[in-house]
């Protein structure tokens, strides 16, 4: 089973035609999972802990400013208990997985889950992100490797570029500012290259900054995904590129 770093968008993703045809025809090109575990920009927590594993996990409407529509939203998820059991094997004794039994999904997974797997039948779990620090990330995949061997679909959920206070036109077809493009265009150099390297230095490094990532929350998942590497000297594959509401929605597969 591949891993994927996702750009996952806002509600609003569920309506653009493009990418929701983007998201299921790479859908479509996956092995079928036997469960997914996604790490979200939306659940920032340390130690790592995983959500609730019970059917139908309730959903986290996380966001404003939106239709009622999408407060109106529903995914129904099956038990996740076999999944949550799976996970939890991966971490040591020493460093355990703490449970949240009521913690629901937020946008970051519901979102683009609902388009890439519109029946809501695979069970699904969130992982928190516990750290920002690259290296730190790199290991928790490395840590969470064993499950591509298991049928588990691990993705780490963000968006490449994440400038949200400097936007200036709200359209999804906006012109991306130039703080976009140059990070963008620096992270797919990088990416190709299979330079981990330089994008764990991204605060130093990258251009854009810090309009780019004012916070990092979004781009940070993206070494949880190339951790999971079988072979980390491969480089991942750009499945989704582009610019959405001026942001990157440039979305990865690793082998």
């Amino acid at each position: 089973m591949p891993a994927l770093y996702i750009g996952h968008g806002a509600p609003p993703l569920l309506d653009d035609v493009l990418w929701t045809q983007q998201l299921r025809t790479w859908t479509a090109g996956l092995p079928r999972p036997r469960g997914i575990l996604i790490v979200s920009a939306h659940w920032e927590s340390a130690p790592a802990a995983i959500s609730a594993s019970a059917p139908g996990t309730p959903l986290i409407y996380d966001f404003g400013g939106f239709d009622p529509k999408y407060f109106r939203m529903t995914y129904p998820t099956p038990d996740a208990t076999e999944l949550a059991r799976l996970v939890a094997s991966v971490f040591a004794d020493s460093d355990p997985l703490h449970q949240h039994s009521s913690r629901g999904l937020d946008h970051g997974a519901w979102v683009p889950l609902t388009v890439m797997y519109p029946e809501g039948d695979v069970p699904v779990l969130q992982l928190s992100l516990p750290t920002h620090d690259p290296q730190r990330l790199l290991d928790l995949g490395a840590r969470l490797r064993p499950l591509r061997e298991q049928g588990v679909l691990v993705i780490g959920s963000g968006f490449l570029t994440h400038g949200l206070p400097y936007l200036r036109d709200w359209s999804p077809a906006a012109r991306p500012p130039g703080w976009s493009v140059d990070f963008d265009l620096w992270a797919a150099e990088a990416i190709d290259a299979g330079d981990v390297d330089t994008l764990a230095s991204y605060a130093n490094r990258a251009p854009g900054m810090p309009y780019a990532h004012p916070s990092v929350e979004h781009f940070v998942p993206l070494f949880v995904t190339l951790g999971m590497a079988a072979d980390p000297a491969a480089p991942p594959q750009t499945v989704i590129d582009g610019y959405w509401f001026g942001l990157a929605k440039r979305s990865i597969q690793v082998a």
